[in-house]
């Protein structure tokens, strides 16, 4: 009876944990998925306005009924905070990882992606969301943790080595040819490109996190809040697609990996 409590205890303390390791491996598959729907011809603006559509369609019916009585009013000032959340997160952020993550790897982005936790502790250091305290052993394994992220995404980004052939086989490369079979002018420009697109991103995608902070002390409704934000994405990723595409066969999408991308990236992560 002790052992099934014990184990009960463990499992409850362990579940944030289990979930974050089951996310990640979600992550990865998103970024698989949307890896083959782009190199298939689909535009990342398109799959960003589909995205987000689905992901208002599958939380405003939540929001709605489960948050009728705790539902704040919006002021106009939590209004712009909403409008530039959904700029940060839906537009940005989306718009130039999926752009990055055409021109690299699925494993590329990824490793850049890794950086997001120390860029976010800097900014709320900066913003003094987050207390440094270099006495604290907290603190200091936060800023181990946040050298070595750093350090690592430097070292994809930058290094060049020699191509490593395990066991005979041809096809494992350095980053720089997840890009191109060969180091060409042309790939090592797609890599400069897709490295900084995706730097870009993760930096918006912390500044959505800080925001975000920052309006659920006033606005606590977190699917209202989702709903509302991915709504506005949507708007927002329909006017920027009808800037930057002017084919309308682009929104064209049916039963097959177009669709799977859009719905598999709302199941893993509904907002960015």
């Amino acid at each position: 009876m002790e052992g099934d409590k014990c184990c009960s205890s463990l499992f409850q303390r362990c579940k944030p944990y289990i979930a974050m390791i089951c996310l990640q491996f979600g992550f990865a598959g998103m970024n698989i998925i949307t890896k083959v729907s782009l190199n298939r011809g689909m535009s990342h603006y398109v799959l960003v306005v589909y995205r987000h559509a689905f992901a208002t369609a599958a939380i405003a019916p939540f929001a709605i009924v489960l948050e009728r009585k705790i539902r704040p009013r919006i002021s106009f000032l939590m209004f712009m905070q909403m409008f530039v959340l959904g700029l940060l997160g839906p537009v940005i952020d989306q718009n130039l990882y999926y752009a990055g993550l055409k021109f690299t790897s699925p494993t590329y982005s990824c490793a850049i992606s890794n950086i997001l936790p120390a860029m976010t502790f800097v900014m709320a250091v900066i913003f003094r969301m987050e207390k440094l305290d270099m006495r604290k052993l907290r603190c200091q394994v936060k800023v181990i943790g946040t050298v070595i992220t750093v350090a690592g995404a430097m070292l994809m980004t930058l290094y060049k080595g020699q191509v490593i052939n395990i066991l005979g086989s041809q096809y494992m490369h350095h980053p720089r040819n997840y890009v191109a079979e060969n180091n060409t002018d042309s790939g090592e420009k797609d890599w400069i490109k897709g490295s900084i697109l995706l730097i870009i991103a993760t930096f918006s995608w912390s500044s959505f996190f800080i925001l975000q902070a920052v309006t659920l002390r006033k606005y606590a409704a977190q699917l209202s809040l989702t709903a509302i934000v991915c709504f506005l994405g949507t708007l927002q990723s329909i006017a920027v697609t009808f800037v930057m595409e002017s084919k309308p066969n682009v929104w064209n999408i049916g039963w097959d990996m177009n669709l799977l991308a859009a719905a598999y990236a709302v199941s893993v992560s509904p907002n960015i």
